[in-house]
């Protein structure tokens, strides 16, 4: 008998994008059964929606996954909302479960936390050496409390809560909205939106001078489950890929791959956000046996031909 053929899972934002991919592994993994509360039925920001949702579940694991999460512009124009949604969601799950004893909780948390000039490459231990930086550190912040609780709760009532960090995340079925998108679904539209309007330029936010880290979907998924299964304390773990691209690099890497040969049009007026990101993921690798294994190209790729394939079947825009 496997790990999940024994559990019922409740998986918060399974229907999302890495939510769906999740749930996917969990069906393959032989879960016991598998519970996705949507939004329109269950209100996490609420205690009678939680309550609700943990009544019909009845789940002895939940992995929370559910968030208000969007790119450096949605961040900027909303963040009280980035705020007060994802600690609503967090500290009341987590309080609910704990008092309905739900045997195992993880949260899935975020680099958003880590302070704004963290060294390179991010180590869990310089989590709390600073502020993080200012665009999305609502956001950020709110996440980061799931990690105060966690561990409050595992001293005085024995809860078994875990942790884990997650870098942005890229692949099929990611989330291609304008308004709320990260920057390689954003990218990949302006390309193929540029391409389809025969127009010779895009413009791109920032100086291009950032680094990020990005982690491919299916690989975030397959190491959510080893952190639910194998995790054994509160300390947050980093989940990634290792690696670091800078932004100008992305995007003609994303330009190359899409088919768009115009030309790239740097708006310095706007934000560059952090300005590095990449983790550390040697505890990963240790306490879970984790590493990514997606070639990022191959990665990049695959999002490419699966968003052209869904916009020509009139599924996105």
């Amino acid at each position: 008998m496997s790990f999940w053929t024994e559990r019922s899972v409740m998986v918060t934002g399974g229907a999302g994008f890495l939510g769906s991919h999740l749930v996917r592994q969990l069906e393959q993994a032989s879960a016991r059964r598998v519970f996705v509360p949507r939004s329109d039925a269950y209100d996490l920001r609420t205690w009678d929606g939680i309550e609700r949702a943990l009544s019909d579940a009845r789940p002895d694991l939940i992995i929370h996954l559910a968030a208000v999460v969007g790119g450096i512009g949605a961040n900027r124009a909303r963040p009280g909302e980035f705020f007060y949604d994802n600690l609503m969601m967090c500290t009341q799950l987590m309080e609910a479960a704990r008092r309905r004893g739900v045997a195992r909780y993880l949260t899935v948390g975020t680099i958003c936390s880590y302070p704004k000039f963290t060294p390179v490459p991010f180590r869990e231990e310089d989590l709390w050496n600073g502020y993080p930086e200012e665009t999305n550190a609502p956001y950020g912040l709110a996440k980061k409390m799931a990690l105060v609780q966690s561990a409050a709760y595992r001293i005085q009532y024995g809860f078994d809560a875990v942790n884990v960090l997650l870098v942005n995340l890229y692949g099929p079925g990611d989330n291609f909205d304008p308004a709320s998108s990260h920057v390689i679904p954003a990218l990949i539209k302006k390309c193929v939106d540029a391409i389809e309007a025969g127009d010779k330029q895009i413009t791109v936010w920032g100086t291009g001078k950032a680094t990020r880290e990005f982690l491919y979907v299916e690989d975030a998924a397959r190491a959510l489950l080893l952190a639910a299964e194998k995790l054994q304390t509160s300390e947050p773990v980093n989940i990634g890929a290792g690696f670091e691209i800078s932004i100008k690099a992305l995007v003609e890497l994303i330009a190359r791959l899409a088919g768009f040969k115009g030309k790239l049009v740097w708006d310095s007026t706007k934000p560059d956000g952090q300005p590095r990101r990449c983790l550390d993921t040697s505890k990963a690798e240790k306490l879970l046996g984790f590493r990514a294994t997606t070639r990022f190209e191959e990665g990049l790729a695959r999002a490419i031909e699966w968003y052209k394939a869904e916009r020509a079947a009139g599924h996105v825009v």
